[in-house]
């Protein structure tokens, strides 16, 4: 009934669901890049200062922005508002029909796709934080245990998930010194726990560690416990990497390096290499989650956006276990004009 209604006001009145679909638009990126001032909003909409004062001025009576000193805000009824209309608006946009497709291209529970392409949109990294972070908050129940990656994209769901009093415990799928501390495994924990009301632990561990040195570490009793609890975690919220520039990112030898790209490998996650198949063409010594782990997990939650990715994103997704993908657009559009191009 929702999408039908919808379909008959795109039919009647028209204009009422463009103007909606542009007020959507100025209250999500005001969300995401609050404080802000109508100059540098009305640059980043591609809009003119005049045109979008019109609509602010709107959208304050109606109580959904505020403007102070330092920039927009949106008032707890605008943010109540966003989360309303998302349902909607990814309808309207088409984008629900193609999460459906993907999901079933891809055979997973569920795709949340958000609009635009990470390569060329920072917004678009933060708007996937938000997804993420919406469904991840939406599914936790106090006592949970979550685990995380590190990674950009993962740290970004941090960045957007709300404060809440979930207490729930945070921990680190694998352990990873050597990449930017914002972007470890560990902080990214840290600060989930933080937001959610929870607890957390760290595991400090290096992420290259060879046969006799990784069985020494993990045999460590705090070790131990830690990685037992890591793999009974109820969720698992990861992202995706392709796999030369991961490996380089990793310091991986010159000469592994290359051997990576001669067996085929597009993509990375948990410190497996995979090829355009899903197979697994290489695996690091890393102490946390390996792939076998990963059946026992209830909900397996993949963030990864921009269009370069999208081979990588789906050679994972037919490698190693995945529920729920929150990605973007241009992906989606790669993905699934890939797999028409196969059939064809």
């Amino acid at each position: 009934m929702p999408n039908e209604l919808l379909a008959l006001q795109q039919l009647l009145v028209p204009d009422l669901l463009t103007t909606m679909k542009k007020r959507y638009r100025i209250l999500h990126h005001l969300f995401l890049t609050q404080p802000i001032g109508r100059r540098a909003l009305a640059q980043q909409l591609q809009t003119t200062e005049r045109i979008l004062r019109a609509e602010v001025d709107f959208l304050k009576e109606q109580g959904l922005l505020t403007i102070e000193t330092v920039g927009m805000h949106l008032t707890e009824s605008g943010k109540s508002l966003l989360d309303d209309l998302a349902d909607v608006i990814r309808e309207i946009e088409g984008l629900g029909l193609k999460e459906r497709r993907l999901a079933d291209k891809l055979g997973l529970q569920q795709v949340r796709i958000v609009p635009g392409d990470a390569d060329h949109d920072p917004l678009v990294i933060k708007a996937l934080g938000h997804s993420a972070a919406d469904y991840v908050r939406g599914i936790l129940k106090s006592g949970d245990i979550l685990a995380v990656t590190g990674g950009t994209t993962v740290a970004t769901v941090a960045e957007q998930m709300p404060r809440t009093q979930l207490g729930v415990e945070v921990l680190p799928a694998r352990g990873g010194i050597g990449e930017n501390m914002e972007f470890q495994a560990n902080t990214i924990a840290s600060k989930l726990a933080t937001k959610l009301g929870g607890t957390y632990r760290m595991l400090h561990a290096p992420d290259l560690l060879g046969d006799e040195a990784l069985q020494t570490f993990i045999s460590e009793p705090h070790v131990q416990d830690t990685l037992q609890r890591i793999r009974s975690a109820r969720m698992v919220v990861h992202g995706i990497g392709q796999a030369i520039p991961m490996a380089k990112r990793r310091k991986l030898p010159p000469a592994k390096i290359e051997q990576l790209a001669g067996q085929g490998a597009i993509a990375e996650a948990f410190g497996y290499y995979f090829d355009r198949s899903g197979n697994i063409v290489h695996a690091m010594n890393t102490v946390g989650l390996r792939v076998s782990d990963l059946k026992h997990i209830e909900q397996i939650v993949a963030v990864a956006g921009g269009k370069s990715k999208a081979e990588a994103i789906s050679a994972v997704a037919h490698g190693c276990p995945l529920h729920v993908l929150v990605t973007d657009e241009a992906v989606a559009d790669a993905i699934l004009e890939s797999r028409r191009e196969e059939r064809t």
